[in-house]
């Protein structure tokens, strides 16, 4: 026992100094970024920016994790709470891999079990491993450990680099629920890591299955689509873990899986259950706007945007201005575009523009495009990873199951089975017409660390041969993928390090503007300022950045918190009812790019007023740098 501890102390302190050092030198490199406004948002909600006070109820993220992160900015107000859970959870996923790829090592390094009589808790942690096998074979395991270590490291920079320094919430979760579906396959003394004479108990397995569910379930809380999403590669995972655990049906396997599935179901209940509680009473009402909205936006936006529903929105209630301001997002200047009117354009767009589409058309165009997506160059170096998965898998099964025809054929069962289940996804993602990086890169990433724990799977079978041959031949296979892997991550890095470094000096650029931004209205604090969102978007906060949490006197005027209780609240503080009416009355000015009012121009903001029976004409009042204006709206009596 004492060996195993400090077998595992020794794996901590090496992935630490590996992961640490890997962290210290990107952060030499780069600064790390929210990589969209929607993480700063969710930030300021629950930071008390947006409202004035820390609150949960930032619509994204399910309540308990929201209310949780919320209290610590209460507690510690500038401290960057939320940018360092992320950046936690980022960094803490490759640790533990990093962890158990020591200890995995650690096993490796070790002969053939029968023939050396070595207990596989020995085995796995790496100590009794050594004392075994003498101080060549301890050498041997701290260099596959850094091996395993560097290729870890390499594979953030190489691969994951954008991520990692650009963050966002939705790519922190697939990560969290790749850790999940890599720890869980490699459990020590699990069903595909296990003991010879015999699996884990109940208790043992439930307990070693722990760190992987509570990474799902903290994954569910951070982004519950996308967790939801993934689910099927853990679903995955813990079916080929049973069906390695002989007897399948055996009484202590139906307790250690059911047992685990009722864990997960009662853990998604509760978290699922207290978000359904805190968004009920007024937030139940918002929480459908925000459902249509995302509906119209994400998945109908041409109901919005082309000529031929003009007429149908019209009878539906939805007028030109409104139509407008819909179409430019800033609908939070007019009050006639409410729950209601959303839940009437997002019906319409189900029933007129969804029935026209053909879908056995939209199938094959998708199959297609899921084809090309999968063998050409827009998705590299992810789908050249994925190949690379199932690659490895495909050599390992052939060179060491061949002489086991059942092995063989339930290996290449279970390989066709995870292709299935990632063309299925991929095929609902397309075919939605919602595929943006932020949701592929985390399919790429958490298909690779279950085909990453199968090839280890059919590794270790193959060490435990009697023969020596087989042996040997892992050991090839283990290093040799790791060369090929070390390859594609030095092209990523090729690729991607100029690309990021590029990016960073457009955010720093583009950030520039909001800092001046941000300061010009907090040297006015008696006017509140409402922000075109087509001209702010694009703007980014630093992840780990010490800020001052008082609430700003400045709103985008649409966007996924417009009309909400919070933004009720966030007006009213300013003395503010209606937005539209603010402008109106001086109380509140807006703030546009050059570049889209050039686009666009100003008379969109005069239409809704247009259509109240009022005269206005915007103007130019004050300037903010050299790329943004400062607008007021000044009405015009009407001769009698």
């Amino acid at each position: 026992m004492e060996q195993r501890k400090t077998g595992g102390r020794e794996n901590c302190i090496l992935t630490l100094a590996a992961i640490g050092a890997g962290a210290l030198l990107m952060g030499l490199f780069f600064d790390f970024y929210f990589d969209m406004n929607d993480d700063t948002m969710m930030r300021d909600i629950m930071s008390g920016v947006y409202s004035g006070a820390p609150d949960g109820h930032n619509m994204q993220t399910l309540y308990p994790l929201g209310v949780l992160l919320a209290l610590c900015y209460r507690m510690h107000g500038s401290f960057p709470w939320y940018g360092a859970f992320l950046f936690l959870c980022q960094f803490g996923c490759f640790f533990l891999a990093g962890v158990r790829l020591c200890t995995l090592a650690d096993a490796l390094c070790v002969k053939k079990r029968e023939r050396m009589g070595i207990d596989i808790a020995g085995d796995m942690a790496g100590d009794s491993a050594r004392g075994a096998t003498g101080n060549g074979a301890g050498v041997r395991c701290i260099a596959g450990k850094m091996f395993c270590l560097f290729m870890l490291v390499i594979f953030q920079w190489g691969i994951w680099l954008p991520h990692m320094v650009n963050v966002q919430y939705t790519i922190t979760c697939g990560m969290l629920v790749g850790a999940a579906v890599f720890l869980f396959l490699t459990m020590p003394g699990g069903a595909l890591f296990g003991r010879a004479d015999g699996a884990l108990s109940v208790k043992a397995f439930l307990k070693g299955s722990l760190p992987a569910l509570f990474l799902f379930l903290l994954a569910l809380q951070l982004r519950s689509e996308m967790a939801l999403l993934t689910l099927p590669f853990l679903g995955l995972a813990g079916l080929f873990c049973w069906w390695a655990d002989r007897p399948v049906f055996e009484k202590k396997n139906l307790q250690k899986y059911g047992g685990l599935f009722l864990l997960l179901l009662a853990g998604m209940g509760v978290f699922i259950g207290a978000d359904s509680l805190a968004y009920g009473g007024e937030w139940r009402e918002f929480r459908q706007f925000f459902n249509d909205r995302t509906t119209i936006y994400d998945f109908y936006p041409q109901v919005l945007t082309e000529e031929r529903f003009d007429a149908d929105l019209e009878a539906l209630g939805v007028s030109t201005g409104s139509q407008i301001l819909l179409e430019n997002y800033n609908f939070g200047l007019d009050e006639r575009i409410d729950a209601q009117m959303l839940s009437d354009v997002a019906a319409y767009a189900k029933e007129h523009v969804g029935a026209e589409r053909d879908w056995g058309a939209v199938f094959r165009e998708k199959l297609l495009l899921y084809r090309y997506r999968s063998v050409h160059g827009g998705d590299a170096p992810y789908n050249l990873l994925v190949f690379f998965g199932y690659g490895i898998n495909i050599i390992a099964i052939v060179i060491l199951l061949r002489r086991d025809m059942v092995d063989l054929f339930a290996a290449a069962l279970q390989l066709a089975l995870i292709f299935l289940v990632r063309s299925s996804l991929w095929m609902f993602v397309l075919i939605r017409g919602r595929d943006p990086e932020r949701i592929t890169h985390p399919l790429y990433l958490v298909e690779f660390c279950l085909l990453a724990g199968m090839f280890l799977w059919h590794l270790r079978r193959g060490m435990r041969s009697a023969e020596k041959a087989p042996e040997k031949a892992g050991r090839t296979l283990f290093f040799g993928a790791g060369a090929v892997l070390l390859v594609l991550c030095l092209w990523g890095l090729w690729k991607g390090f100029p690309a990021v470094q590029a990016d960073q000096a457009r955010r720093q650029e583009t950030n520039r503007d909001w800092e001046a931004i941000d300061a010009y209205c907090r040297a006015h604090p008696d006017t509140f300022y409402l922000e075109d969102v087509y001209s702010t978007v694009a703007f980014s906060g630093k992840l780990l950045a010490y800020r001052e949490h008082a609430l700003a006197n400045y709103d985008i005027a649409g966007g996924w918190m417009c009309k909400s209780q919070l933004y009720r609240k966030k007006l009213a503080a300013f003395g503010i009812e209606e937005a539209a009416d603010a402008l109106l009355t001086g109380k509140a000015a807006f703030i546009m790019s050059d570049e889209e009012v050039r686009l666009r121009g100003l008379a969109w903001l005069e239409a809704p007023y247009a259509e109240k029976g009022l005269d206005v004409y915007v103007e130019e009042y004050d300037r903010i740098g050299d790329r943004y204006g400062v607008y007021q709206v000044i009405p015009v009596e009407r001769e009698k």
